[in-house]
Parts: structure tokens; C-alpha cells; sequence
């Protein structure tokens, strides 16, 4: 017999569950959870470790989930896929450790979920747009419910739904071996945007609405979408517009420039042997590696720096990414692209101290005299601008793993004549930099928090966001979703070679630079003047 105080209890608790929001997907109905703002007068609808596959076999392309009938508990977030990373130099695995695995989340093989961020409101007609984030790590770690990549804010201030999902890396993503040489982690990120197509609607958004994007390893990921959907393979892009953050496929100036790794095929190579997988034959020996435990594998992994590349299978990446932007044989769509001022700093400028060694190291039989001369005229060691070889090595890695490909990326696609819009951020603030690492300025991902507005990152001084990284931060997280509702119509600075005139520009300047005092566009000529000595590297001349 219940008294009335538990019945009261009951009924309480009965209301606050039924509040909870619901969806039902083509695999069945799921419970998610709900956050707001005060700011905002929009809930957001949460639901976090939706699967978007059945739990993939080792070394296999994964497949659609088992559906279920009874609602399925989507509050809280997945497990990570295993990560991998590399042990040397200790400060880049500190820093990697702090920027991309903090909070340190699960791993495990069962890793294959989505998270959809969503405003609890009815959705106008048409649906809302979509925003399909693809996160970075280089491809040997990262997951998607890092806080970094939380997209309630877009869902509380832009009206738009934000879908993050896993995908695996490293050996599990890509392991190039003989038997099994798929892009496994490429069809991981294809077959959650398939989800995207059957399923977003049931959280009000459109699918023929999505825009994909990415940062440095996601925006090679966007990169490797947007050349593979070209209209000579007579297939249908699953989006209609492309963000890419400090990543390029076509024009990368050596396959990991400054980092002397082996190859993909040498160390999978590696990893049968440590593993004690030596058979008479290739199958034998993926069998064995298939069935080991995954912790040993990636121990062996990190100890030896292995490094699994994804492989030109003309599927998922094609191997002629620069000839097809080239020529307008990728995906018709609108394109927002950029980098950030100080990239290199953390790509190569805490692997090298001798300028020399990492030229060496990066360019190989390609660092002829001729070049050698040319980069210590634009890069003088001792001068103002570069006084110490950190900035040097930091500003060559900067121009060519990211801003010059950039450069080339942008031009491309606008003598295409697809609507192409560039930007260059240019701010830090304390409650994104990390005070181990003074001198790592406007380093690499450093605008993520900012597009998300999800600062201050873990490592950072526990201090107030200033006013000026407020106001750039509402301005960037804006104009992406700007861009996302209406690619057509862009960010709202100029489009690369417009002459359209927004933020006071003049009509030949068409890069937006965001920077602590808000945003500016620029000329081009200024913001990419030492790419000429890169261009016939990055074309493949030299």
C-alpha cells in the first residue's frame, strides 16, 4: 500500500522522466537529455551515444545497427574509439594529451556512436540545417564527445543541429595491411553520414540540408568527401556544403611533413612481428593480429610510433585529389576554408631545434640548392621576424603543411566558379592557451573552442572569457552556421574573388581575418606572401 507522499513521490518522478526528450530512428525509439543557457531562451535536446552501427569487427567495415524496441537510454555519452599516441617528443604527446584526450574518455572496439545536438523547439518547414562535425587528431586519435566539440550552442543561439560521431583511427581505422586495405575509418564517417540522411528528421532537421565539417584531420576527412562525390563517379553527395579547418588533401608538401614515421605498409609490417604473427602466409598473420588483445596492439603501436595512413583506394580517397579540384570534377558544392596563424608551432615547431635537420627530414632528395636558397632568403634565421630556429621551422611548417594549400585549395575551387569563402584566425586568449606552452601563439585547432563556444579548455588558466573573445566567438559560431543555413549566400564577408564589399572591405580583399578585435578582410598577397617559394613543391614540381 502506497502512502500519499510516495504516490506524490512517484508522480513526481514520473513527470520529470516524461520530460525527457524522445526520438524514434529507423533502429527504434531513444531517450535523451536536455541543457539551456541562460542567455538563451532555447532547450537544447541532447542525445548522446547514439549507435550508428552494430559494433564492427576488427579490421572490418562496419554495418548498420540491430534494431530494438524498447526505449534506449541515449544521456550519456560512448566510449572513445582506442586511440594511439606516439611517445616522442614528450611534449608534443603531453600537449596532444591535453588538447584532444581530456577528460580521458573510455576506448573501446564498440565505439561506433553519434551524438545530435538539437533546439527542443518545432522545427520550421523544410527542417533545420545539419552540421556534421568530423573531428581531427591526425588520424590516430580523437572522439566526439570531447567537451571541445559540444554543439549545444549552436543548437541554443543559430537554430541549427549539430551531429558528431566516431570513427576509427590509427591500425583500427586504417590498418593497410595486405589481406585488409580499406579505409575503414573513411567508411565509418560515410556510413554515420548515411544515418544522417534516414534518421535527422526525426530530430527536425533536413537532410538535404547538411553541411560537413572538419579540422585538421576532419577537414581531410571533408577534403576526401568532397573530391571522392565527383560528378564523373555519378554519385549524390550526403551534404550540400563543406567547412574545412587547417587541413588539405591536394596540396601537402610531403605525406607527414617534419615527421619522420614509417610507412603504413612497414608498420603493419612492424606490428606482426611484435605481436609474434609471423605465419607462412598474409591471411594467417591478419587472423593473428585480428584476434590479439587491443590493448597490447596499441601499446606496440605507441612505443614504436607506427603510423597507419589511409591508402588511395579511389573510393573513399582518391589518389588525383589536386588534378579533380583542378578541373571541377568534385563535389558541386559551397566551400568555407581556412587556417590559423601559428600552425606550425605544435606541428613541427616541438619536434626540431636545427632548422637543417628538419629540412632535411621534410624534403628529402626535393631540398635541392636552388630551394635550400630560397628558403633561407624568405626564412632568415637571426632576423626579426625569425630570430630563433624554432621560428623558423615553425613558420615553414605553418606555409607548407597548411597555410600555402590552403592558398592553392581556395583558388581552385573559386576558378571553378564555386562560391568559395576563406578566413584566418588570428586571436589567443588565456582560457585557451595552455601556460606549459607559452609560445605556441595562434597554434594549431586553437579556433575550435571558439566556433563552439565551448572555452576554457581543460589545461587552461581558470580565468573569465574576455569580452573580445565573446564577441569573436559569437561572430565565428555565427557565421558558420550562417554559412550552413544558406551556403549560397556565405558567412557574410567577401566570397574569394567577388568584389562584393562587407566589414569595410575593398573589393580585391577577400579573406576575413578574425582576430581579438573582431573581424577584418584582407588581401590575399598579405596573408599568403611566402607561398610562391612553395608552389612548385606543393604542385608536385620539385
Amino acid at each position: 500500500m502506497f502512502s500519499l507522499g510516495t504516490l506524490s513521490l512517484f508522480s513526481a518522478c514520473v513527470a520529470v522522466a516524461s520530460e525527457l526528450p524522445t526520438a524514434t530512428i529507423n533502429a527504434g525509439p531513444i531517450v535523451g537529455t536536455t541543457t539551456s543557457f541562460p542567455s538563451s531562451s532555447t532547450t537544447v535536446n541532447k542525445f548522446l551515444g547514439v549507435p550508428f552501427a552494430a559494433p564492427p569487427k576488427r579490421f572490418t567495415p562496419a554495418e548498420n545497427p540491430k534494431p530494438w524496441t524498447e526505449p534506449l537510454d541515449t544521456k550519456n555519452a560512448s566510449a572513445a574509439c582506442i586511440q594511439q599516441f606516439r611517445l616522442d617528443p614528450e611534449d608534443f604527446r603531453n600537449f596532444s594529451l591535453s588538447f584532444l584526450n581530456d577528460p580521458v574518455p573510455e576506448e573501446s572496439e564498440d565505439c561506433l556512436y553519434l551524438n545530435v545536438y538539437a533546439p527542443a523547439s518545432p522545427a520550421p518547414p523544410g527542417g533545420r540545417a545539419v552540421m556534421f562535425w568530423i573531428y581531427g587528431g591526425g588520424l590516430f586519435a580523437g572522439y566526439a564527445s570531447h567537451p571541445m566539440y559540444d554543439g549545444s550552442h549552436f543548437a541554443a543561439f543559430e537554430d541549427v543541429i549539430v551531429v558528431a560521431a566516431n570513427y576509427r583511427t590509427n591500425i583500427f581505422g586504417f590498418p593497410n595491411s595486405p589481406v585488409q586495405n580499406r579505409n575503414l575509418g573513411f567508411l565509418d564517417q560515410r556510413l554515420a553520414l548515411s544515418w544522417v540522411q534516414n534518421n535527422i528528421h526525426a530530430f527536425g532537421g533536413s537532410p538535404s540540408k547538411v553541411t560537413i565539417f572538419g579540422e585538421s584531420a576532419g577537414s581531410w576527412s571533408v577534403d576526401a568527401l568532397l573530391t571522392s562525390h565527383a560528378p564523373s563517379t555519378n554519385t549524390t553527395p550526403p551534404f550540400r556544403a563543406a567547412i574545412m579547418e587547417s587541413g588539405v588533401l591536394g596540396y601537402r608538401g610531403s605525406p607527414a611533413p617534419g615527421l619522420p614515421f614509417p610507412s603504413s605498409s612497414a608498420s603493419w609490417d612492424t606490428m606482426v612481428n611484435a605481436l609474434n604473427c609471423t605465419a607462412s602466409s598474409e591471411d594467417a598473420e591478419f587472423t593473428c593480429v585480428q584476434n590479439a588483445p587491443a590493448g597490447t596492439i596499441k601499446d606496440i603501436g605507441e612505443r614504436q610510433m607506427l603510423l597507419f595512413n589511409p591508402i588511395h583506394d579511389n573510393e573513399t580517397l582518391v589518389s588525383d585529389i589536386a588534378a579533380r579540384r583542378k578541373t571541377n570534377n568534385i563535389a558541386q558544392v559551397p566551400l568555407l576554408i581556412g587556417t590559423n596563424k601559428d600552425e606550425g608551432t605544435l606541428l613541427a615547431g616541438l619536434f626540431f631545434n636545427n632548422v637543417s635537420m628538419y629540412l632535411e627530414t621534410t624534403f628529402g632528395a626535393r631540398l635541392t640548392p636552388t630551394l635550400r636558397a630560397e628558403i633561407e632568403k624568405t626564412y632568415p634565421l637571426g632576423s626579426a621576424a625569425f630570430p630563433t630556429p624554432f621560428d623558423v621551422i615553425s613558420a615553414i611548417e605553418t606555409d607548407i603543411s597548411m597555410q600555402c594549400g590552403t592558398a592553392f585549395t581556395t583558388l581552385d575551387s573559386a576558378d571553378s566558379r564555386l562560391p568559395t569563402w576563406r578566413y584566418f584566425y588570428n586571436a589567443t586568449f588565456p582560457s585557451t592557451s595552455n601556460p606549459n606552452y607559452p609560445t605556441l601563439d595562434v597554434y594549431h585547432g586553437s579556433e575550435i573552442p571558439l566556433v563552439f563556444t565551448t572555452y576554457p579548455l581543460s589545461y587552461s588558466p581558470k580565468v573569465a572569457a574576455t569580452l573580445q573573445q565573446n564577441v569573436l566567438s559569437t561572430l565565428m559560431r555565427g557565421a558558420w552556421a550562417r554559412f550552413a543555413k544558406d551556403p549560397i549566400s556565405g558567412p557574410g564577408w567577401n566570397k574569394v574573388g567577388s568584389g562584393q564589399e562587407f566589414f569595410g572591405g575593398e573589393k580585391d580583399e577577400d579573406v576575413a581575418v578574425l582576430g581579438e578585435m573582431g573581424v577584418r578582410v584582407e588581401r590575399r598577397g598579405i596573408i599568403d606572401e611566402r607561398c610562391g617559394v612553395w608552389e612548385r613543391v606543393l604542385r608536385g614540381v620539385v
